[in-house]
């Protein structure tokens, strides 16, 4: 059940524009941050600042139809509070805790205030460790830190959603954790459809999803955020559980700060951003860390605005990445699933100190083979294969058969494809990659190295009656 004081404090609406509004309070004033309930609970207000010693300014996280001056105001002596506790698993919620999947409200939860503090550095672990997703081209080439964040770019139609989905399998299915998947100014569309999809992938039952839809007043599209971590926060510190967070769209949480920057009459920054970006920011951010207890590991979609990565918004969120991953249309059309960019992503964990120098000297020279076979393709393009020296051939065979190794089928697709999931260790991602870049397949078609898991597979495929084979061959021509 939850618990709330006996409201203790009543006020009156004195002036409502839009979403912000005006309380006194004659005996004494709330906190920053209470909640105060109007209209006999239908309307939630957040208090942001302190007026004078009578009147207190707040932003509305519901619709403020039917408000009016000299309404009664009570205050709910505390801040916004999300729920917490084992039984919210498989659930979805809005950004007070009522559920949105047309179910009971959850039993057996506790209540927690959405704004707390960052965990204390004495218990942040100061230990690099590598987040493994079992799929390869991240695992190779753009390590994802454990307890840290990482910056998903991609357009529509390019499996970014598939990519997070899998993401989350790996996470469930194999290190036995819990994921959190919070929308920020989701579509509702979006929203119905991943939370189809996660039930189909039998994703769920570990799994919690938040969501402040794109409809809702600012106010509330700018707390999600926080709600979600607050539930994060729980199965780290009390269940000592690795949590995957996905924030889809990071974006739009600085937006909706942006909105309420602007309603509450503050002067605006650079390009027209709230001056308290950079603090909202890193609020959110930083707690997401690595603890004694646990980690919560984040993976962000980012929008660019107008692909200008020196927006204010881009450079605040750079700042706080550990990890950049690029989706590319060009290699989506091209059947290379995951579509990931392997010259234009990044991570700061790709160290010889972090990954080790086997490692490090791998993903090095599988982008520099990659590298160059782009350099080469317009040359190929224009003269043909045949005009390249016997040296760049071979660049060229490494590359074409490096991408296609970098393919893999994924559990959540199986449906779709007809090939079963695979789920790759480090050791045989690397393996596969040293094997490719030493000439060990030139002989093979590239099409045996496509959509499998370790290497060891295209000899198995390899083995089958000679008509596959040379069905193959000519996919691959």
């Amino acid at each position: 059940m939850r618990h709330t004081p006996e409201p203790a404090n009543s006020g009156a609406v004195v002036a409502v524009r839009g979403s912000v509004v005006d309380v006194r309070f004659d005996r004494h004033l709330p906190p920053i941050f209470s909640l105060l309930h109007a209209r006999e609970g239908q309307i939630a207000i957040e208090v942001l600042t302190h007026i004078d010693a009578l009147h207190v300014r707040g932003i509305a996280l519901t619709p403020t139809q039917g408000l009016a001056r000299g309404m009664a105001v009570e205050d709910s002596g505390g801040p916004l509070q999300a729920p917490v506790g084992k039984t919210i698993l498989s659930r979805m919620f809005d950004v007070f805790g009522h559920a949105i999947d047309r179910q009971e409200a959850p039993v057996d939860v506790e209540w927690r205030s959405v704004h707390r503090s960052p965990p204390p550095l004495a218990r942040r672990s100061t230990r690099s460790e590598i987040f493994a997703t079992g799929i390869k081209v991240i695992d190779v080439l753009v390590p994802l830190e454990r307890g840290g964040k990482a910056g998903l770019f991609g357009g529509a139609g390019v499996g970014k959603t598939v990519l997070l989905t899998e993401m989350i399998h790996n996470m469930i299915g194999h290190q036995e954790g819990v994921s959190i998947f919070c929308g920020i100014g989701e579509r509702c569309r979006e929203g119905e459809e991943l939370y189809r999809e996660m039930k189909k992938a039998g994703v769920l039952p570990n799994m919690v999803m938040v969501f402040g839809q794109m409809n809702e007043p600012p106010g509330s599209r700018f707390r999600v955020g926080h709600a979600a971590l607050t539930m994060a926060e729980y199965f780290r510190d009390d269940e000592h559980r690795d949590v995957l967070l996905l924030i889809d769209n990071i974006f739009r949480f600085i937006q909706a700060g942006s909105e309420v920057s602007g309603l509450m009459g503050q002067m605006p920054s650079r390009l027209g951003y709230q001056p308290t970006m950079g603090t909202e920011l890193s609020g959110l951010e930083e707690r997401i860390a690595n603890t004694d207890s646990g980690a919560i590991t984040s993976i962000q979609a980012v929008y660019v605005p107008a692909d200008d990565f020196t927006d204010p918004a881009a450079v605040h969120t750079f700042a706080h990445l550990s990890a950049s991953i690029v989706l590319s249309r060009k290699r989506a059309s091209e059947g290379l699933y995951p579509a990931i960019d392997p010259l234009q992503s990044s991570s700061k964990m790709a160290t010889p100190g972090i990954v080790g120098k086997r490692h490090y000297l791998l993903a090095q020279e599988i982008r520099r083979t990659l590298a160059q076979y782009g350099e080469l393709k317009d040359i190929i393009a224009m003269l043909g294969l045949e005009q390249l020296s016997p040296e760049d051939r071979n660049v060229v065979a490494r590359a074409r058969r490096l991408e296609r190794f970098l393919t893999q089928p994924f559990f959540t697709t199986e449906q779709f494809t007809g090939l079963s999931g695979k789920l790759v260790s480090l050791e045989d991602a690397l393996d596969g990659c040293e094997r490719i870049l030493g000439d060990e397949f030139k002989d093979y078609p590239e099409s045996a190295l496509y959509m499998i898991g370790a290497i060891d597979e295209a000899k198995e495929k390899m083995q089958r009656p000679p008509e596959d084979k040379d069905a193959a061959v000519a996919d691959e021509s």
